[in-house]
């Protein structure tokens, strides 16, 4: 007859090693869970989804625009926000009205196409030129977010990485869940600036 107790105590002893090789380096090193806090990202993602932000994605390529993303806010770096990427560096960035349009490094202007925007903020308007490390950052839900059009560029030290994977609610896990609603062309219309 097996000894039960024995084997339960191996299986114990596989799972603590397991943990302390695999998942805490995972979690201190790789990937961390998020959840979210508040509408500013509705409909997208709504307050208390489940998150995993994947730290190691801009180590290996630069951010795109249309990451949603997880960063340290830069006027507090104990808080934590998430927001969409819309502006790179160098870029301008120009809303008029709710409607954003790009003017990049070399002089093309396009304007964003925003299918995962519901409710536009149509009494904003600004225009700022980001600088080489730094990002425009927007909620999706534009007249309830605390982005870059209020506390101005986020810079690229701030970004602890991009959202791949929703865990909960279970109706909507999926990987690169903010994807799913970002337009695969960013641009309307394009014009090239005359010099």
């Amino acid at each position: 007859m097996p000894d039960t107790g024995k084997g339960l105590l191996k299986d114990l002893f596989t799972l603590a090693l397991l943990i302390v090789v695999v998942v805490i380096p995972l979690r201190a090193f790789v990937v961390s869970p998020f959840v979210v806090d508040g509408e500013s990202m509705h409909p997208t993602f709504e307050n208390l989804d489940y998150l995993i932000v994947d730290e190691l994605a801009y180590d290996f390529s630069a951010p795109a625009r249309g990451d949603v993303i997880v960063f340290r806010y830069p006027g507090d770096p104990s808080i934590f926000y998430i927001k969409r990427i819309v502006g790179l560096p160098g870029e301008t960035v120009a809303i008029s009205r709710g409607i954003v349009s790009i003017t990049t490094s070399a002089g093309a202007t396009f304007t964003l196409t925003e299918p995962y925007v519901v409710a536009e903020d149509a009494t904003y308007t600004k225009s700022v030129t980001l600088g080489p490390n730094d990002y425009f950052v927007m909620g999706d839900n534009r007249p309830n977010s605390s982005d870059s059009r209020v506390w101005g560029p986020l810079p690229r030290k701030d970004i602890i990485g991009r959202v791949d994977l929703r865990l909960l609610p279970l109706s909507h896990i999926g990987f690169f869940p903010g994807e799913a609603r970002y337009a695969a062309a960013p641009a309307i219309s394009t014009t090239t600036a005359s010099l």
